[in-house]
C-alpha cells in the first residue's frame, strides 16, 4: 500500500467505555447481533440511542453490505436503535435525511457523494441540534457541512495509488469506468488514476451501474473498438467482475484491475482474473461512524481532530490476498 506523507491520517478503530450486558434494541439489537457475530466486544449500557444511517447506495451493490455490517457490530456494542436507508438519487437522499430530522433521532451518519443537494439539509439536521458524522463520500466537502468528523478513503489519493500500480505493471492504454455519473468520489478516483499513470493513454466511460447487463454490455464494446486498451480500472467490485466477462467474451487481452471489494473478489486475484483491488475498507467506515456518534453523545469525544480519518487506500493483491480472503468469506471485507 502507498504512503502519501501527511495526506494520510491515522486510521482510529473507536474503542467503546466500558460495556456490560444489556437488552436488544429494535432494529440495532438480535438481528445486528447475528449479522455481526464475533465482532461487537459486548454490549454498552448506556441508554439506548438512535442513529440514521443514510448512504447512496444503489441497488444490488454488495459494497454496502459490507458497510452495514459494520454499522450493525458498532450498533450491536453501543445499545443503538440503527435506522439505516438509502438512495442513489441525491434528492431522495437529502428527503431522508429530512425524515431523520423529523423523527428526533440522537445522531446522523451519512454520505455526501453530492455536496450542493446535500450539505444544506445535513446543516439542518446540526441546526436542530443532532450531531451527524460523515463518512464514504465528501472527504472535500464534510468540514464545510459542519460533519463532526469523516471517516473513509481520500479518493484522489487512493486513484493514483491505483494509477501508479498500473504503470508500475506496464499497462499502456488504461480505461476507467465510471458507475453512476457526477458523484465526487467517483470521479475523483478517475482523476487521480489518470494523474498517477502519468504519461499513458488514459479513457473515461460512464455505465449505467444499476444495470449489469448493461454495464457488461457496454464494456464489451469500448474493449471491441479499441484493442489497444490493456487494463480496465473499475470504480465497485460487481463492476470489475463484469470487466472480467466482458473481456472473455470479446477476446480482448485487457487485465482488469479495481477499486474496492467483497467476497469473490480474492478468487479472481489468486486465479489472476483481476490483477488487483483497492480496499477502502467498508466495514471500518460504517462501523466508525456509528461508533463515533455514540462516543460524542457519551463522552463528547470527536476523532480526527476535525480532519479526516482514513480508511485506506489499501491495496490488495497476490502478496497479501491470502491474509484478506479470510476476512472477505466472512463478509467483513
Amino acid at each position: 500500500m502507498s504512503r502519501y506523507g501527511n495526506r494520510a491520517t491515522a486510521v482510529v478503530l473507536a474503542i467503546g467505555l466500558a460495556v456490560t450486558v444489556g437488552a436488544c434494541s429494535s432494529s440495532g439489537g438480535k438481528e445486528a447481533e447475528e449479522n455481526a457475530e464475533g465482532l461487537s466486544g459486548g454490549k454498552a449500557g448506556t441508554p439506548t440511542m438512535t442513529v440514521a444511517m443514510i448512504t447512496h447506495a444503489a441497488p444490488g451493490d454488495t459494497f454496502w453490505d459490507i458497510i452495514k455490517k459494520g454499522a450493525q457490530s458498532a450498533a450491536s456494542k453501543d445499545n443503538v436503535d440503527l435506522k439505516y436507508s438509502a438512495d442513489p438519487s441525491s434528492a431522495n437522499q437529502a428527503t431522508l435525511i429530512q425524515s431523520a430530522i423529523d423523527s428526533k433521532v440522537d445522531g446522523i451518519a451519512v454520505t455526501l457523494p453530492d455536496p450542493p443537494a446535500l450539505v444544506p439539509v445535513v446543516q439542518k439536521a446540526i441546526a436542530a441540534g443532532i450531531p451527524v458524522i460523515a463518512f464514504n463520500a465528501g472527504i472535500t466537502s464534510f468540514e464545510d457541512s459542519g460533519a463532526l468528523a469523516y471517516f473513509g478513503s481520500d479518493e484522489s489519493v487512493a486513484g493514483e495509488t491505483a494509477g501508479a500500480r498500473a504503470a508500475q505493471d506496464g499497462a499502456k492504454h488504461v480505461l476507467c469506468v465510471v458507475q453512476e455519473q457526477g458523484q465526487v468520489q467517483l470521479e475523483a478516483r478517475c482523476d487521480g488514476v489518470q494523474k498517477g499513470f502519468g504519461g499513458g493513454q488514459y479513457d473515461k466511460i460512464y455505465v449505467n451501474g444499476r444495470d449489469m447487463p448493461s454495464v457488461q454490455t457496454t464494456i464489451a464494446t469500448k474493449l471491441q473498438q479499441d484493442k489497444t486498451i490493456d487494463l480496465v480500472v473499475t470504480l465497485g467490485a460487481p463492476f470489475a467482475l463484469a470487466s472480467i466477462q466482458a473481456a472473455k467474451d470479446t477476446g480482448s487481452q485487457a487485465k482488469v484491475a479495481t477499486f474496492d471489494f467483497n467476497p469473490q473478489i480474492p478468487e479472481q486475484i489468486k486465479s489472476g482474473a483481476l490483477q488487483w483491488a483497492i480496499d477502502q475498507q467498508p466495514f471500518l467506515q460504517g462501523y466508525s461512524a456509528v461508533d463515533g456518534l455514540w462516543l460524542y453523545k457519551n463522552n463528547g469525544n470527536v476523532l480526527g481532530g476535525g480532519k479526516a480519518t482514513l480508511t485506506g487506500p489499501y491495496l490488495v493483491d497476490k502478496n497479501n490476498v491470502d491474509f484478506v480472503a479470510k476476512f472477505a468469506a466472512a463478509g467483513n471485507r
